[in-house]
């Protein structure tokens, strides 16, 4: 009876240590399919971005072969200019001596009268220096205009976490440049910019428009404190 009863504890204990260890080893699977679903979206990712730099490479390709067969054809056409540009020779165009003493007897003299349209020609030569002045004027305006042309500064956009060099070009692909930005974006604006980078939610996690914010407020040391892997100079 006893021999029985050991039998049938050993065998409960058994079934309990078994579940329990069969517990374990699901959860680890379970947890180890999450790792592989996270792992082939990374890789499909990186799929995407690899695509889209291969049609950026070969748009680049492309565009260097046209400049090279522009840098080709460009020393055959500036020759084609200089030639037509040359002057005809001098004895084509030199009059000869005996015409030219010729033309000066035909010529009757000048009155004396002649002297006139000079001061003519001066008093006209005034008015245009006069009209000359307002533009001389104008130089200064346009300087003075120069600063309002001047376009804002970009900021670095890779100090903020998630961002590396691939969607920082991205980023400015869609003229998104400065700090002020990204603190600025709406639902909306995240919507299209994930659309854009292939994203599913990854602007709220890492929290772009909270470290833009600090970032955009020169509030450096709250960054430091609230995001400090973030680095100082550059999130690489």
């Amino acid at each position: 009876m006893s021999t029985f009863f050991y039998m049938l504890l050993a065998f409960v204990v058994g079934i309990l240590v078994g579940w329990f260890i069969w517990g374990r080893l699901r959860g680890e699977l379970d947890s180890l399919r999450g790792d592989l679903d996270r792992t082939r979206s990374e890789r499909d990712r990186l799929r995407a971005d690899s695509d889209r730099l291969k049609g950026e490479l070969d748009a680049c390709g492309r565009a260097r072969g046209d400049l090279e067969s522009r840098l080709r054809n460009a020393p055959a056409a500036k020759a084609g200019a200089d030639k037509a540009a040359t002057p005809a020779p001098a004895a084509l165009i030199s009059t000869p001596a005996s015409a030219t003493a010729a033309a000066a007897k035909a010529a009757p003299a000048k009155p004396a009268a002649a002297k006139k349209p000079a001061a003519t020609k001066t008093a006209a030569a005034k008015p245009a220096a006069k009209a000359a002045a307002p533009k001389k004027a104008a130089a200064p305006a346009k300087k003075a205009a120069a600063p309002k042309a001047a376009a804002t500064k970009a900021d670095n956009l890779r100090r903020l976490i998630g961002i590396g060099p691939v969607n920082e070009r991205l980023l400015k692909g869609q003229g998104v440049t400065t700090y002020a930005q990204i603190a600025a974006w709406t639902d909306a604006d995240v919507k299209r910019i994930e659309e854009v980078l292939n994203f599913d939610g990854r602007i709220a996690r890492e929290k772009w428009i909270e470290q833009a914010k600090l970032l955009a407020t020169g509030d450096e040391a709250e960054f430091v404190r609230q995001f400090p892997t973030a680095g100082t100079a550059s999130n690489t």
